[in-house]
Parts: structure tokens; C-alpha cells; sequence
């Protein structure tokens, strides 16, 4: 004992280097992203003890084990035979792909995925920002009759939150079922409001429970979908989540942001993607009936995937889905995100796309809520400069919308950001939309954003002061652990 006591930090430092080998060479073995790999490695052996709890806490891939099992839900007879009814046949395939003049190449990226099928008839509805989100919401909360579903990543119970958690205990209390899913990280629900849930009989479980929530707001794995689904006819899907923060009518800082409403086939899907995710948090099996998916009176024919992605799925569905629509345009690539801290593969095809004389757009925010994030973001501009993309700086406010038009006949709009945490860590969902009609709506508020955004030139960009970009090429290394 007095040799260890003599000897303590040299045995911790043999004891921090052993684990850490140990962890460098499962890295290796893995064949994870090398820059990703290289930032472990690099922790690990550069920061003892520091490394470890870093590696530990961002650095373990699950993807395609046992914790992320959902395949109870799929393997159910009902949800089989709703995904017989979504699949199309070959007619009906090819007169979408005539409608998207030959550019529905994404179609068959997904469609061999069961949570991809690509669904025809639906109607959606654009929708531009929180306040007209709410509103919508809560008038199709008030007209439930059977069942009201909720995954979010944040939902607080603040003014607008409080007002969405005491309809649905109102709706509970007539003999709706109500399920909610909140993420243990990004949501922040109180103590009375959690007891009042439950008195009412609103089930909410917290996806992947940890300890110190204000402590682990980047931890890995967390639930970043934001899906209603209400009576298995309604579906909502898109960066707004339910908090103060969305709405600009209760927020000092202008919060730009879009989301969808969907009536139609595509709702399954979302209501399919409901029931993994709580299938996963509840240990009790759900038996899933038919009345979680009735037939439905829509009349319009808007094609629609739902495409989700997370480490439950065996492709990085979305990110793919984004590549593909990118090295498939031929006249137009117009991009709002949040965070652009993108993998090599999107760097590539935006550059290739630019420097192929294909006009592409990129707007991201001046000023993030994450000065990292905006430091990471700002390191990979000047490459895009130098290939000819055009990129803004959205400057009215925090620009939250994560949506992508090309050639005016595709679309995706979703809860994806430009960045290596949701293309590989979290759990995301988009609708891929093959529409014109979206597309251009889209591309309105795309150049309506513009005028609230300043373009960068390249020789200015480039100007910037030495600290400034070494900063940035601090943050950028980090870009993987973000």
C-alpha cells in the first residue's frame, strides 16, 4: 500500500494509457470515419484521463446492436401488412419518375428501407415558423378523437409548452390516448407538470435517461425527431420543437424556421417511426391495431418519402438521400442550415456541383446559439468560396431551418442539420418530397430569406484575422465530436 500511495499518479497514468490503447486500437477495428478516428485517437493519447471521459461519453458507436433493437414493432403482423398497402407498383413508380423529368434516383436509394416507402397520396402544407405552427397544431390537438403521439427532442413547459401539455391532459381526460416521447437531453419538463402528465393518464417516457442533463447536452445517441402524428390522419415533421424559443411572438431573438403538415399515406410512416421509437423507451410490448392506421379522405397526390436515419438503421439513410440529390442536379441547389459542419462526401458533391456550373446556394446563420458550432461552420466556407458556391449569412435573427430544393422538383425538409451528429449520431427524420409545387414554395422562402442575409465574397472572407482562423481551425477539428 505505501508503494501505490507513493506511486499513485504514475500508476493512473499506466492505468489511463493501457484503457486507451485499448480504446485506439477498437477505434482502428471499427473502420469508422478516419477524421472522426483520427480526433479520438489524438484525445486519447494527447489528454489522459480527459480522453477517456471524452471517448466514453461521445465516442462509443452502437450502431446496428442489441441497444438499439426496435424490430418488435416491425416484426408485428399489422405494421407488415401497412407496409404491403404503401408499397407502389411499377406504373405508378414510373409516373412519378416521369414527373421529376428522370431525377427520382432517390427513390430506389430508400425504398428497400422499411421506414422509406415512397407514398403518393398526400397533401402538405408548408409551414413557415413556430406562431404558425401552434396555431395550426393546437386547433388539430382540439379536434383529436382518438390518439395524439409526440417524439421531440425539446419540450419545455414554458408558456407555449405549458399551453400544448395542459390541452393534451385535457384530451386525455376525454379518453384519448395520449403518448409522448421527450429526449432526456434536449427536453426540460418540471416536476409538477411531469405529476400532473401522469394524473391525467398522458403516458411520457424519456428516451435514453441520463444523469446530469445540463451536463450532456452534446451526449451521444439523442432523439433529435420532432413527429406529431394525431388520430394516425395527421402528421407534423420539421425543425420546430415546442418551446418559447419557436415562437417569435414570445422570443426577443427572430427565430426563422419551417416545418410541414402532412394528411395522407405518408402519416403511416411517421406513425410506423412513432412506434419503434416507443417500443424502445416502454419495456411493455405495444400491440399495434389497425385504428392507429385508418383510411383517410385526402384527394391530393404530393409523392413523399419519409426517410429516417439514426444508429438503429443499417445506411446513413438521409445523408445519403442529401448526396444523391446533390449529384443529381442540373440547374440548382438551394440550402438553409443551421449548422454546416458537413462530412467530406457533402463538401465534395457541393463543390463538384458549383464548379459544374450548377448554381448553388447556401445560407447559414451570422450569429449562432453555439459559438463553437459557428466557428466550425464558418472553417468550411472559404473552400466553398473558392468553388463558386454563393453563400449568406442570415443576419434578422437565428436561421433553424433545415431544407434543401433542387431543380425546383425535389425537396427535403426535416430535422437533419449539415453535420456529422446528424448525418451518423442522432436519431433524424425528413420528408423527401418529389413535388414542383413544394419545391417552388420552397424556393420563395428561400429568396424571401435572402433578403435578409448578407453574401460573402471571397477576398473579404479571406481577410479575416489570423486568430479568427485559427479558432476556426481548432473548432473544425472538433467538427466530429460536435
Amino acid at each position: 500500500m505505501e508503494f501505490v500511495r507513493n506511486h499513485i499518479w504514475q500508476i493512473l497514468i499506466v492505468l489511463n494509457y493501457t484503457i486507451a490503447l485499448s480504446a485506439v486500437v477498437t477505434i482502428l477495428l471499427k473502420k469508422v470515419n478516419p477524421t472522426k478516428a483520427l480526433s479520438y485517437i489524438i484525445g486519447l493519447l494527447a489528454f489522459p484521463f480527459i480522453g477517456l471521459i471524452v471517448y466514453y461519453l461521445f465516442g462509443q458507436e452502437y450502431r446496428k446492436t442489441k441497444i438499439f433493437n426496435r424490430k418488435r414493432v416491425l416484426n408485428q403482423s399489422t405494421i407488415q401488412k401497412i407496409q404491403k398497402q404503401l408499397e407502389l407498383n411499377t406504373k405508378q413508380i414510373n409516373a412519378v419518375d416521369d414527373l421529376l423529368d428522370q431525377k427520382s434516383k432517390l427513390i430506389p436509394l430508400l425504398y428497400n428501407n422499411e421506414k422509406s416507402r415512397l407514398t403518393i397520396n398526400n397533401d402538405v402544407k408548408l409551414i413557415k415558423n413556430g406562431d404558425e405552427k401552434f396555431r395550426l397544431l393546437i386547433d388539430d390537438l382540439k379536434a383529436a378523437e382518438h390518439h395524439i403521439h409526440l417524439e421531440y427532442f425539446v419540450i419545455k413547459d414554458d408558456e407555449i409548452g405549458t399551453q400544448v401539455l395542459n390541452l393534451l391532459c385535457e384530451k386525455a381526460q376525454e379518453g384519448l390516448e395520449i403518448r409522448i416521447v421527450i429526449d432526456d437531453v434536449g427536453s426540460s419538463i418540471s416536476s409538477s407538470m411531469k405529476r400532473k402528465l401522469i394524473a391525467c393518464n398522458v403516458e411520457m417516457f424519456a428516451f435514453m435517461p441520463v444523469l446530469f442533463t445540463k451536463f450532456t447536452g452534446q451526449m451521444n445517441y439523442r432523439d433529435h425527431r420532432k413527429i406529431i402524428v394525431i388520430d394516425g390522419k395527421i402528421g407534423y415533421v420539421g425543425g420546430v420543437n415546442i418551446s418559447d424559443t419557436y415562437v417569435n411572438a414570445n422570443n426577443n431573438r427572430y427565430w426563422r424556421d419551417t416545418h410541414i403538415r402532412v394528411v395522407g399515406e405518408a402519416v403511416k410512416q411517421l406513425q410506423i417511426l412513432f412506434f419503434t421509437t416507443w417500443d424502445f423507451v416502454n419495456d411493455k410490448p405495444v400491440e399495434i391495431s389497425k385504428a392507429y392506421f385508418p383510411n383517410h379522405n385526402c384527394k391530393q397526390n404530393v409523392p413523399i418519402q419519409i426517410a429516417a436515419s439514426g444508429p438503429d438503421t443499417d445506411w446513413s439513410n438521409i445523408m445519403e438521400a442529401i448526396f444523391v440529390g446533390i449529384t443529381n442536379a442540373e440547374d440548382h441547389i438551394y440550402i438553409t442550415t443551421p449548422y454546416f459542419i458537413p462530412n467530406s462526401e457533402i463538401v465534395t458533391a457541393l463543390i463538384v456541383a458549383a464548379r459544374s456550373n450548377i448554381a448553388v446556394k447556401v445560407i447559414v446563420p451570422k450569429t449562432s446559439d453555439s459559438w463553437i458550432a459557428e466557428y466550425a461552420t464558418n472553417s468550411y466556407l472559404e473552400l466553398l468560396l473558392e468553388a463558386g458556391v454563393d453563400v449568406y449569412q442570415y443576419t434578422k435573427g437565428f436561421i433553424h431551418a433545415k431544407t434543401m430544393v433542387v431543380d425546383g422538383v425535389f425537396s427535403t425538409v426535416g430535422t437533419t442539420n449539415m453535420d456529422y451528429r446528424s448525418f451518423n449520431i442522432n436519431f433524424e427524420v425528413n420528408a423527401l418530397i418529389y413535388d414542383k409545387a413544394i419545391s417552388k414554395a420552397l424556393t420563395n422562402y428561400f429568396n424571401i430569406d435572402l433578403k435578409d442575409c448578407e453574401r460573402l465574397e471571397l477576398i473579404t472572407w479571406q481577410s479575416r484575422s489570423k486568430k479568427t482562423k485559427l479558432i476556426e481551425a481548432t473548432a473544425r477539428l472538433m467538427a466530429p465530436l460536435l
